[in-house]
């Protein structure tokens, strides 16, 4: 164990945000924080870190363990060049280097006792330098750069000049080239584009300290992390497993307790009507009974209703008009930034219905397309055409559609006048605003509160064309499966940009990827991307252009073969003539052996369900279903048995239609 937290509790003002929260951390190990936004995930790194003491409990890291933490907003300032910021974690093996370098030039000049001393001094610098990989810190300096999504005519630039997103990246590289025992990372893929974000999985899964990780990022959750650990309620629960594991195991554990608070809540029904019945008898040795019966009942201790949800949003986006069929289309789209040549002739086109996703590096213009389009950017070249009928409703990863200095009541009421009071509250509530919430100023919201704010507008727009930059940054996992739900149940079409990958997974029907200046089309979702993602870039970036082509109606557009069909004739008809004795004993045999294996089939149907029946007792005992590892056991043979009923049924009712 390299970590250990022991119930530790927080509380700002009067509003406690952790409660008696547990947990340790192995070394090597890679686990996740994760819980909805305001439950305490970032105050627990803080905590862990020293920056903010604890009300209670302790936290205890192994003697001698190193840590390093990466905070979500940095404040770097530095006169520094890129690639010097990050030498400055390595200032002890270039004053290494240094030093074998000077002891090398002046034993050239020693003899005798002296010299002897300068090589056993020599053999132990050198020793150390190996140890530290000097022959390869510029080398690593480089590798974790470019990883971050740093291109080599950038090391130069000045750390003042960089936005805060590039900061955040610089001190993640620093963080890295540091390699503690301990690493906590606060959304550390906040702002890396996708490739940047595969190489950090692919570093984190590798590296050889322990990872605690606050992210919302479920692809990265799923690939990088072996425990999860759950803020809910202020209390923390810890399950083993990636991401998925733990929310199916959350269910299963949801669904158990549940299950035992229901049948707990049926037996005290049961007890109660009882107890009413021996009252209403009316005799001294009934109502006796009836109190005897009532003051156990009144022992138990009654199960807390597991909490089912907690609060999120509810809404759903409708156009308010159906577009044409052809929504937009875009020719010959360039743009540039004095030398910095973004895009040129960029064509593609938009159909109602489709959800089409925009992805590519930080810095390729992603989200200039959307302004472009938005009308918020002037084009160099190019012709933008809107559809029939087309709405836009526009979705700004900046929220700059926003007025800082406004009230959300007064946000929504300005921008939709025909809203009454109470149709602006409603409409709040639904986005988790509710009391003296509506009165905030919008520049006094965090990041995801001002996503649900920009949401609700979008919302009241009822537009047919929605134009999204990254909408899910700031959400919790909980939201972005909200909003998730909402845009595929949308009957009017969407292009967005998004850095996530699971998102774009869930919700497009087709990706346009922004590389080398151009896009390039695929008929699919995420995966479908991943997997088409080296043919299709080999074709369009000038190999096997024709091959490729004459196998593919459109760019990115790879329909599977069609499968070979086996054809097999019809069984002739029986003869009119009258069944043989000999064909007579094989149907009758027949008929023995369906009916034999109905009757196997109706025992073992028989005996599995009585098996479940008693699993489902076993579920609702409590050394069962606070036992993790035996409860999952139990679950998991249930779907085994529901399964095999299923099985059994269909052959049940083949073999029974068969007479």
């Amino acid at each position: 164990m390299i970590l250990s937290c022991t119930n530790i509790s927080k509380s700002f003002g009067t509003t406690q945000i952790l409660q008696s929260v547990s947990f340790h951390i192995n070394e090597r190990e890679k686990a996740a924080i994760v819980g909805l936004n305001g439950a305490g995930k970032s105050t627990l790194l803080k905590i862990i870190m020293g920056e903010l003491s604890a009300d209670e409990g302790e936290v205890i890291i192994a003697k001698g363990a190193s840590i390093g933490y990466l905070a979500q907003h940095q404040n770097l300032m530095s006169e520094n060049s890129i690639y010097e910021e990050m030498l400055t974690v390595k200032e002890d093996v270039i004053t290494l280097n240094k030093n074998i370098r000077t002891l090398e030039q002046d034993m050239k000049h020693a003899k005798g006792e002296k010299l002897e001393q300068m090589l056993n001094t020599y053999t132990r610098l050198m020793h150390e330098f190996e140890l530290k990989n000097g022959y390869a810190y510029q080398s690593e300096v480089t590798g974790i750069l470019k990883g971050l999504g740093f291109s080599e005519d950038e090391f130069d630039k000045k750390i003042n000049t960089l936005s805060g997103g590039q900061k955040t990246r610089i001190a993640l590289g620093k963080l890295l080239l540091t390699k503690p025992d301990i690493m906590l990372l606060d959304e550390p893929t906040n702002h890396l584009d996708l490739i940047s974000i595969a190489w950090l999985e692919a570093f984190l899964i590798n590296y050889n300290g322990a990872v605690v990780v606050v992210a919302h990022d479920r692809y990265f959750l799923d690939k990088v992390v072996n425990k999860v650990i759950e803020i809910e309620n202020r209390k923390a629960i810890t399950f083993d497993g990636n991401y998925s594991d733990y929310v199916n195991k959350k269910s299963m554990l949801q669904n158990a307790l549940m299950k035992q608070y229901l049948n707990q809540q049926q037996e005290i029904k049961r007890q109660e009507e009882v107890i009413a019945k021996l009252r209403s008898f009316n005799r001294e040795k009934s109502i006796r009974r009836a109190e005897s019966r009532e003051k156990l009942l009144n022992k138990i201790e009654r199960i807390e209703k597991p909490m089912e949800h907690t609060p999120q949003m509810h809404f759903e986006l409708e156009p308010r008009i159906i577009s044409g069929n052809d929504v937009l289309s875009v020719s010959g789209l360039a743009k540039s930034y004095g030398d910095l040549q973004l895009f040129s002739n960029l064509n593609f086109e938009i159909k109602r219905g489709e959800k089409v996703a925009i992805i590519g590096n930080n810095g390729t213009g992603k989200t200039t397309i959307l302004k472009i389009i938005n009308g918020q950017v002037e084009a160099d070249d190019g012709e933008i055409r809107l559809g029939t009928k087309v709405q836009i409703g526009y979705y700004d990863q900046e929220h700059q559609v926003l007025h800082p200095e406004k009230t959300l009541f007064d946000e929504l009421q300005d921008t939709y006048p025909h809203l009454d009071n109470t149709a602006v509250r409603n409409i709040l509530a639904a986005f988790l605003f509710t009391d003296d919430d509506v009165f905030k100023r919008i520049k006094d919201l965090s990041g995801g509160e001002r996503g649900r704010v920009a949401l609700a507008k979008l919302m009241l727009s009822e537009a047919n064309l929605l134009i999204l930059d990254e909408p899910t940054n700031h959400l919790d996992i909980a939201s972005k499966e909200i909003l998730e739900n909402v845009l595929n149940n949308y009957s009017g079409t969407v292009l967005y940009v998004s850095h996530d990958r699971y998102f774009i997974n869930k919700t497009a029907t087709r990706i346009l990827d922004l590389t080398g200046q151009t896009l390039l089309n695929y008929i699919g979702n995420y995966d479908y991307y991943l997997e088409k993602k080296p043919e299709v870039e080999a074709a369009y970036l000038g190999e096997n252009m024709d091959q490729t082509q004459a196998r593919s109606g459109k760019p990115g557009d790879f329909p599977a073969s069609s499968p070979f069909v086996s054809s097999t004739s019809s069984p002739a008809e029986p003869s009119a003539n009258k069944l043989s004795w000999h064909q007579q004993k094989e149907e009758q045999a027949r008929e023995r052996k369906r009916k034999n294996d109905l009757r196997k089939i109706e025992d073992e149907i028989s005996q599995l369900e009585t098996r479940n029946d008693e699993i489902d007792i076993l579920l609702t005992k409590e050394e069962i279903y606070t036992d993790v590892e035996r409860l999952i056991e139990l679950n998991n043979e249930k779907k085994e048995l529901e399964a095999r009923l299923e099985v059994l049924l269909e052959q049940w009712e083949l073999l029974a239609e068969d007479n």
